[in-house]
């Protein structure tokens, strides 16, 4: 007999990243759907999750809340909506996978704490491919030094609701660290005369139905270094989110990264 299959749910489940997480678990032998979790005041409260996800029935009802025996939680809602899971994880010592971005500093504070009584994992992105762009990022950087001009830009579909991206800012944090700067311009307009050495501009798009790109700019004199990832579709962030839940069924409880599951 092989090992019994890993109860995950998702809260967002009737989002982009979390019909798609839907479809990828029921393609997953390992994987079981436990529960389908949105707001509480969601039109489709008590709907077939499967359905809702176009696979047809799962047996899994859209619930307001957290039921049924869960493994871990994969979160990809809304801020507000990740902090009310995390709370109710960390009471039930629940680990969770928190994919979902734009979270104020208190509001990140406040899901750190939960770590201490759960096994918790923050990422901007889950993408393996993006957390490699990152480590690399910051290689490049620390190589160049302040010998570089660094311009991030991120693209992203119309529908999203934060900008810069969560992953940029990550990225303008990783390659800040690496030079000793943290002089971070979110586009420029105006006269805004030479650029200072140590900037580090952030520059976001939004266009169509785009899953997401991202492209670090290193600057030098008579050339140039671009490092960049491309999402087909959302496809990277889901199976990486996938990969991250199964990792962290049953750890200890502390902050974790994507870091941690790549080595």
């Amino acid at each position: 007999m092989g090992s019994p299959a890993l109860n995950v749910a998702i809260n967002g489940a009737t989002g982009r990243m979390g019909v798609r997480l839907i479809q990828l678990i029921q393609a997953d032998p390992g994987l079981r759907l436990a529960a389908a979790v949105d707001r509480p005041d969601h039109p489709k409260l008590g709907e077939d999750a499967g359905t809702l996800a176009g696979l047809g029935p799962l047996g899994v009802p859209l619930s307001g809340s957290l039921n049924g025996p869960v493994d871990v939680v994969i979160d990809f809602s809304l801020p507000a909506g990740t902090l009310a899971m995390a709370k109710v994880c960390a009471e039930l010592g629940v680990p969770m996978v928190i994919g979902t971005t734009g979270f104020e500093p208190e509001q990140r504070k406040a899901l750190e704490q939960a770590s201490a009584k759960i096994a918790l994992l923050i990422s901007p992105n889950l993408s393996r491919a993006v957390n490699l762009l990152m480590r690399l990022a910051g290689e490049a950087a620390r190589a160049l030094g302040d010998s570089a001009d660094i311009e991030i830009f991120e693209r992203h579909h119309h529908f999203k609701k934060d900008a810069p991206s969560g992953t940029a800012l990550r990225l303008a944090e990783i390659v800040g660290d690496a030079v000793g700067s943290s002089q971070f311009v979110h586009g420029r307009q105006g006269e805004v005369g030479e650029r200072p050495r140590g900037e580090i501009g952030i520059h976001a798009l939004r266009t169509g139905d785009n899953p997401g790109e991202h492209t670090i700019v290193f600057g030098l004199m008579g050339e140039c270094l671009e490092l960049s990832h491309r999402a087909l579709n959302r496809d990277g962030f889901a199976l990486g989110a996938l990969d991250a839940a199964k990792y962290l069924a049953g750890k200890p409880p502390r902050l974790y990264t994507m870091a941690d599951l790549l080595g």
